[in-house]
């Protein structure tokens, strides 16, 4: 299982939020490009980036940050969401370097365009499902929506999407643990592999995970924790090898 750092650019600077609220934010570097290569450094081999302005806005908004770092590393697979709502936004992105996609807003406001895009652009179309309290969140997490997550999952699954990433929203950024039984419930939806986010808090969150990992469940996204130091992201991966 991979251990995926995160990095939440907001107004050009790397921050974390709590659960969601763009208001609730601290900042941890004016410079993402070197967030990005501190965890190259550190053994990432995956990052997940979010253009948080561009999650509100609807279209991309930090395109040239990101593609800074695609460009400093161009062997790690990258997985971009925030603001990616048509198919030019998708075909930039990928041209910059990154690896994935992640539709979140508009794969649950307009479904049909998944099918459309993974058509277009095969293997690299991935979902962001949201959740908060078991509803669907959309916009910038601002909005609930009514669709059901298991019924979206299958769809998408059925029309050729990479990966699945869900966050808890409840527990994102606020390091109480990964809602591990929420996690499996989804990852056993359906047979595309599913990345957890929100909640990682220690090696143990890790742990549990990784007892889960034979339902589907390929990686683990982690922010605020390895920033603030209560997990150390290389001894995270070094675990989840050990135990893979």
């Amino acid at each position: 299982m991979l251990v995926i750092p995160a990095i939440d650019i907001k107004d050009g600077r790397c921050v974390r939020l709590r659960q969601g609220r763009m208001d609730e934010e601290t900042v941890f570097s004016d410079d993402p490009v070197a967030v990005a290569g501190r965890w190259v450094e550190a053994g990432a081999r995956r990052l997940h980036i979010v253009d948080l302005d561009g999650a509100v806005s609807g279209e991309p908004v930090n395109h040239g940050l990101i593609a800074d770092i695609c460009r400093n590393h161009p062997d790690l697979p990258v997985q971009v969401g925030g603001g990616i709502r048509d198919e030019d936004t998708v075909e930039a992105y990928l041209f910059a370097g990154v690896r994935w996609v992640i539709i979140g807003t508009k794969a649950v406001n307009t479904p049909h365009l998944i099918a459309e895009l993974c058509s277009e652009f095969p293997s690299h179309i991935c979902v962001g499902l949201d959740t908060k309290d078991g509803r669907l969140a959309v916009d910038g997490w601002s909005k609930l929506s009514h669709h059901d997550v298991f019924d979206l999952a299958q769809r998408f699954e059925a029309d050729g999407i990479e990966a699945i990433i869900h966050t808890d929203i409840g527990r994102d950024g606020m390091l109480g643990g990964v809602n591990v039984e929420s996690t499996v419930a989804l990852a056993r939806a359906v047979h595309v592999p599913l990345i957890a986010s929100g909640g990682v808090r220690s090696l143990d969150d890790i742990r549990a995970l990784c007892e889960v990992e034979d339902d589907g469940i390929i990686g683990a996204i982690t922010g605020r924790a390895i920033y603030e130091g209560t997990l150390d992201f290389a001894a995270g991966q070094r675990l989840a090898d050990s135990l893979g």
